[in-house]
């Protein structure tokens, strides 16, 4: 009853105000909103902030208005019994909280002395903006704890940019810049972020481990301008490529990244997903160039996704991110906030079309003699092919490579029967999928090609047709225990009494 009235003469809900700015006590809204709509008029008392949304309104004020709209950075007790119900007030986003810490400071001990500092000056959680540190510090797990506390982005600085401010600070230190590159990581912080017009209202405060300061900003301050984010890199499996088979956990890391490093067809295979998103894209074969323009990319600040068909750790490019990032041991790519997020790999999507080929002991073996010495595959082989697992076959054959295939298939005649089944899956998820099952010994090198996933089973696997039906699994000993087990009884529970369409429920 009042919502709709108060958008259209008021021209905005008191109780639903811009992004960054926090309505301290809600239930006071109600109230001041009816009496402005019979006719009172406000008087507004703007202490902090860019209140152009108020003072830009249809509300009638003056010097005498019986409603006083409040905008402070200051804490209000707003839940007293003695609180004028048509007094209504906001704590704008005008506080930079600049912090500091030893590495691995515990994060009970900077969110206490933060909130104590704010408490003893007077001053509002509410208004502040964002979390502010040295770019040193954007890998650290207090800072990070601090602002989730506060329900505030944290951003870093360069030392460069902190050291900018040197003559404004208060407790400017020969230590720190020993440390860090500037005279001041707290105050400095906090002094970039508000800009030359702001105010430092408090100064260098200190615990054990910790430090923190405050700046107060002469307009609203928008943490998406102010320093930069910590770097963010999502090294995302896709799976085969059907969007279906394409977890909601890797949909969102892409949805959220700013930018998107692939292979192209594997890019392409996202359709609108990546719209309007920065793409960065190498041939096949340029792996390395892809990982690490990505570290790259997430170093300066971005939200970054890794794109991979499959599995991101089977066979892909997350295994290389952690060699650069072991290999090169770089600060700066050292503070990205790396996450692996699991696709569905080739080895499951092939098993799923046909049955339960994968049901025992399996392993993956890549037949690709680019990067892991032939030698090595070849005893490999002789190894799986002893101890009977069902074995995946990941890159089988390429242009130039068609011998690896035939003697993995000889090597295995060794060890299981010519009438052990062969998966071939190819183009799994995609529109000309094909999977086909042949003999071990009938496997030849021409019906795979570099898009196929070949899966050999074991030497108990097994082939059948039932009905209309042809399937591969792999036992895993079930019928060994004995009648009693396959006769046990199977408990069912019927919640249809919880549907709220069953009568008696209701």
């Amino acid at each position: 009853a009042i919502t709709t009235p108060g958008d259209a003469m008021l021209g905005l809900a008191l109780d639903e105000p811009p992004v960054g700015w926090h309505l301290a006590n809600p239930q006071a809204a109600k109230p001041a909103t009816a009496a402005l709509l019979a006719g009172e008029t406000a008087r507004f008392e703007i202490e902090a902030g860019s209140a152009a949304w108020l003072t830009n309104s249809n509300i009638e004020r003056n010097d005498t208005g019986k409603v006083v709209i409040r905008a402070t950075a200051k804490a209000m007790d707003t839940n007293s019994d003695d609180n004028n119900n048509h007094e209504i007030v906001y704590h704008p986003p005008v506080l930079a909280l600049g912090v500091g810490c030893e590495r691995h400071c515990e994060p009970d001990e900077l969110i206490k002395l933060a909130t104590e500092t704010l408490a003893a000056n007077g001053l509002s959680a509410q208004s502040v903006a964002c979390i502010v540190s040295i770019d040193l510090k954007a890998d650290e797990a207090a800072v990070h704890a601090l602002a989730d506390h506060l329900g505030v982005p944290a951003r870093f600085y360069d030392a460069e940019t902190l050291e900018a401010e040197a003559p404004r600070l208060a407790n400017p230190s020969d230590i720190v810049f020993a440390e860090t590159g500037c005279h001041g990581v707290a105050e400095g912080a906090a002094l970039a972020t508000i800009g030359k017009d702001g105010t430092l209202i408090v100064s260098k405060q200190k615990s054990k481990r910790a430090t923190c300061a405050i700046g107060l900003a002469s307009n609203d301050i928008d943490p998406l301008q102010s320093g930069r984010p910590q770097g963010r890199l999502s090294i995302v499996g896709i799976g085969p490529g059907q969007t279906g088979w394409r977890s909601p956990e890797a949909s969102s890391l892409i949805s959220r990244a700013t930018d998107i490093v692939g292979y192209q067809m594997y890019l392409d295979l996202l359709g609108s997903l990546i719209d309007g998103k920065s793409c960065h894209h190498s041939d096949l074969g340029a792996e390395e160039a892809r990982a690490r323009h990505a570290l790259e990319l997430a170093a300066t600040g971005r939200d970054v996704a890794l794109i991979g068909s499959g599995d991101a750790g089977i066979y892909a490019l997350a295994t290389l991110v952690f060699e650069l990032l072991d290999r090169e041991d770089r600060s700066d790519w050292n503070r990205v906030a790396v996450q692996v997020s699991p696709g569905i790999s080739a080895l499951q999507a092939a098993a799923s079309r046909i049955g339960a080929p994968l049901g025992h002991d399996f392993c993956a073996i890549s037949l690709s003699d680019l990067l892991t010495p032939r030698e090595d595959i070849l005893r490999r082989l002789k190894a799986a092919g002893e101890g009977d697992f069902v074995i995946a076959f990941y890159n089988p054959v390429s242009k130039r490579r068609r011998d690896l295939l035939a003697q993995a298939r000889d090597i295995l005649l060794e060890h299981r029967g010519p009438e052990t089944p062969v998966v071939l899956g190819r183009q799994l998820g995609r529109p000309d999928e094909e999977i086909t099952v042949v003999s071990l010994a009938k496997l030849e090198v021409d019906m795979v090609d570099m898009l196929t996933t070949v899966l050999v089973g074991s030497s108990n696997s097994r082939h059948i047709t039932r009905g209309e039906n042809s399937w591969v699994y792999t036992p895993r000993g079930y019928a060994k225990k004995g009648p009693d087990a396959a006769n046990a009884p199977v408990h069912s529970l019927d919640n249809s009494k919880n549907d709220p369409k069953n009568d008696k429920a209701n």
